[in-house]
């Protein structure tokens, strides 16, 4: 069994002041793999006193400079690909194929922020006024479970870029992973200070950083609930926050679209990641005069979804990171059919030969009115559903009514049609035909998915303020 019994603080691996020890659960199996020792307030102070420490001299770092940090980081990340990939399927549960994906593209958010700078303007002439963008300060980043090396990488690159020192609060459920990449950035070679990890619970090492009064930017990942409860937290010590959020994201299949190209795709696309993703495109809006064979293709590509464990590369769905998601997708199921939708394929219950771990059965419901709390609330589990619309225009309000406004997907055979179409979606990020991905462009949610923007450029300006000097 596996000990994570260290955090990271002023380049040094220290033993944390907290002694609350979280059990770490293979989600597979449902066995116990490890455990970790959880940092609290007095740790997170540290580790906050560090970075501020370190911001003195960092933020003062060239652009040379900070591309060289970025390229370093890259390399360190890069050598453990191998290891992180293993330690995800073990302990997170994602599948072969998403983590290999997911783990071989995590260099990509330190190439595109070097890209950046390479080309970033930090001064500016207005008339007679220079204006200059200069790092924010000390920042706090709070990360999930689902994606959590990549979220910490695309977050720290922009930090870095910016010349920021942080602080990292990834998921206690993300211990071993964290681990791995807490080696990795000390190899790195950063300036002591810069860098700094306390694995702790939200509501004690979260809630230090937010209230903190020499954190000044908070980037959180993660529901819309606690996004709120930092945003409001926040706000007694004028944070800047960057807040990526829930979906519950509309694929609108129209209709010149060809259905034996767009269907199996949309399938697939809602099971990314087991279905726990936020940008999962979970409503399906199908023109009503073809649901049924809609249906007939959904149906026949979920059965021969595989549902299986994560290491096994034909895996497409693995279990759910805990027992208490596990129940929580059930009870969607459960609500799905109370509430009169139609089971396609899936249901409650687990498929045979996984009782043991948090698998969910591929599950489509179809025939769902949009008003429908399975249609309404993110699920976060391999649940799609499939709603009828009649016109385009309707399509249209059904896609945007909506809390959420993080991604959208169109699927046209005209792509100039789909674009007229994509810009009346409020959404943060629209795909036309497919589920692209690009670093460079802005990632982020409209209303209550989240405040501001990530990657590339947009998500380097979040870590800069602007100062006016004026003749």
């Amino acid at each position: 069994m596996k000990r994570v019994n260290k955090i990271y603080i002023n380049g040094e691996f220290v033993t944390p002041n907290g002694t609350e020890v979280f059990d770490l659960i293979n989600p597979a199996s449902n066995i116990k793999i490890g455990e970790v020792i959880l940092a609290d307030e007095t740790d997170t102070k540290k580790a906050v006193a560090a970075a501020k420490a370190a911001f003195k001299k960092f933020s003062k770092a060239t652009v040379a400079e900070r591309i060289q940090y970025l390229e370093k980081l890259k390399n360190a990340v890069l050598k453990k690909e191998q290891e992180l990939t293993n330690i995800m399927i073990e302990e997170y549960g994602g599948t072969h194929q998403f983590v290999t994906l997911s783990n071989k593209h995590t260099g990509s958010w330190f190439d595109s922020m070097i890209k950046v700078l390479q080309h970033f303007e930090f001064e500016k002439n207005i008339n007679s006024s220079v204006v200059r963008l200069q790092p924010v300060g000390v920042v706090g980043i709070i990360t999930p479970w689902n994606a959590s090396n990549s979220s910490i990488c695309s977050k720290v690159a922009a930090a870095v870029a910016a010349g920021c020192t942080l602080v990292i609060k990834p998921s206690e459920m993300s211990s071993l992973q964290t681990q791995v990449l807490m080696e990795a950035f000390h190899d790195a070679g950063l300036p002591n200070g810069v860098i700094n990890f306390v694995t702790g619970l939200g509501n004690v090492v979260g809630t230090e950083l937010t209230n903190n009064p020499d954190v000044a930017k908070i980037s959180f990942t993660g529901s819309t609930a606690v996004g709120k409860l930092i945003a409001k937290n926040a706000a007694d010590t004028m944070k800047r926050i960057t807040l990526e959020l829930g979906g519950k994201s509309p694929n609108i299949i129209l209709e010149d679209a060809d259905l034996q190209k767009a269907i199996p795709m949309a399938v697939y696309g809602a099971y990314m990641n087991s279905g726990q993703a936020c940008i999962a495109p979970t409503r399906l809006l199908v023109p009503e005069n073809k649901l049924q064979e809609v249906n007939a293709i959904a149906k026949s590509v979920a059965e021969k979804i595989i549902v299986g464990l994560p290491e096994n590369e034909d895996t497409n769905i693995g279990p759910m990171v805990s027992v208490k998601q596990f129940q929580r997708v059930q009870s969607y199921i459960r609500l799905g059919l109370e509430e009169g939708a139609t089971l396609l394929i899936g249901g409650e219950g687990k498929p045979k030969e996984l009782e043991a771990g948090n698998f969910v059965k591929a599950t489509i419901f179809t025939h769902v009115k949009n008003d429908m709390r399975i249609a309404q609330e993110e699920i976060f589990g391999p649940v799609l559903c499939i709603i009828p619309y009649k016109t385009e225009e309707e399509a249209l309000e059904i896609a945007n009514d909506t809390p959420y406004g993080l991604a959208a997907y169109i699927s046209s055979e005209d792509y100039d049609h789909a674009v007229r179409v994509a810009s009346q979606i409020d959404a943060g990020r629209v795909c036309i035909n497919g589920f692209s991905h690009d670093p460079m462009v802005p990632f982020g949610g409209f209303k209550q998915s989240g405040i501001g923007r990530e990657y590339g450029a947009y998500g380097l300006q979040a870590y800069l303020e602007p100062k006016a000097i004026l003749k």
